[in-house]
C-alpha cells in the first residue's frame, strides 16, 4: 500500500519475525492474511523510490514528526528520515514491517524511524504528527478507508499537514482495466472527512496523471486522487 511502481529485481523472501516490538498491536483477519501473502510472495515489491506527490508536497516544508500509513517496504519513510523527519511507519503485514525495519537499519536511519504493525481498522499509532501521509491506502480485503482517514486527521498536530493520495482509476495493466470499480474522488475524500473549514485549509483537491511502468514492462498513464489539507495552528 505504498509506491505503486514495482521493482524489476527479486531476492530471497524473508521470514517475518513473530516477536512483537513496542508499538505493535495484535493483528488478525482477512486484511492481514491478504497482505501477508502479498509480501511473502516475492521481495522486493516496490521500487524503493518515494511517491512523487509526497516529494512534491513535502519537499519545500521543514522536517518534523511524520506518520506514514501503509508504509510497505519503507520507501517514503526512508526519504522523509533522510530529510530530517522523525518518522513512524505503519503496516499490517509482519513480513513487510520486518523488511522496512531492516531497510531503515541498513540506511543508518533507525534512530529516526519507528515501524509499527497495526490493523488500522482496529488500532492506530499514538501521538500527534506534523505530517500524516496516506499513499494508495486501498485493499482488496475489507478496509474502512474513510474511518481510517478520519482517524488520521485527528493525529495531525496544529499547523500540520494531511496528505492523501489514492488511485482514481484502474491502471491500464490491470487484469480487467474496464472493470467498474469505484475509486473515491478528491471531493469524495473531503466529504468523507467532513473536517470543519474554520480549522482546516484545503491546499489541493485534484486528480493528476503520471507515467509509470507496469509489471509487464509496458508504460502507461496512471490517474491519482490528491488531497492536501493543513490544520489551523489554533482550534479556536
Amino acid at each position: 500500500m505504498t509506491d505503486p511502481t514495482p521493482r524489476d529485481t527479486t531476492s530471497d523472501t524473508p521470514v517475518a519475525g513473530d516477536t512483537p516490538v513496542a508499538g505493535d498491536a495484535p493483528v488478525a483477519g482477512d486484511a492481514a492474511t491478504h497482505w501477508e501473502g502479498f509480501y511473502r510472495e516475492s521481495t522486493p515489491r516496490w521500487s524503493g523510490r518515494p511517491n512523487p506527490v509526497l516529494v512534491d508536497v513535502v519537499g519545500p516544508r521543514p522536517p518534523g514528526r511524520a506518520l506514514d500509513l501503509g508504509c510497505g517496504e519503507g520507501g517514503d519513510v526512508l526519504w522523509l528520515a533522510e530529510r530530517g523527519f522523525t518518522v513512524t511507519g505503519v503496516d499490517i503485514s509482519a513480513t513487510v514491517v520486518d523488511r522496512a525495519r531492516a531497510h531503515a537499519a541498513e540506511a543508518g536511519l533507525a534512530h529516526r524511524v519507528t515501524i509499527e504493525r497495526h490493523d488500522l481498522a482496529a488500532t492506530f499509532p499514538t501521538g500527534e504528527f506534523d505530517l500524516v501521509s496516506a499513499q494508495y491506502l486501498h485493499s482488496p480485503a475489507e478496509l474502512p478507508r474513510a474511518d481510517i482517514l478520519r482517524r488520521a486527521a485527528l493525529a495531525v498536530a496544529p499547523g500540520g499537514t494531511l496528505l492523501i493520495v489514492g488511485h482514481a482509476a484502474l491502471p491500464p495493466w490491470a487484469p480487467d482495466p474496464t472493470a467498474n470499480i469505484a475509486f473515491p474522488s478528491p471531493q469524495d475524500v473531503l466529504a468523507d472527512l467532513a473536517l470543519p473549514p474554520q480549522l482546516w485549509r484545503t491546499e489541493r483537491a485534484e486528480t493528476t496523471a503520471r507515467q509509470a511502468t507496469g509489471p509487464d514492462g509496458h508504460a502507461g498513464t496512471l490517474t491519482d486522487s490528491v488531497v492536501v489539507l493543513t490544520r489551523s495552528m489554533s482550534d479556536q
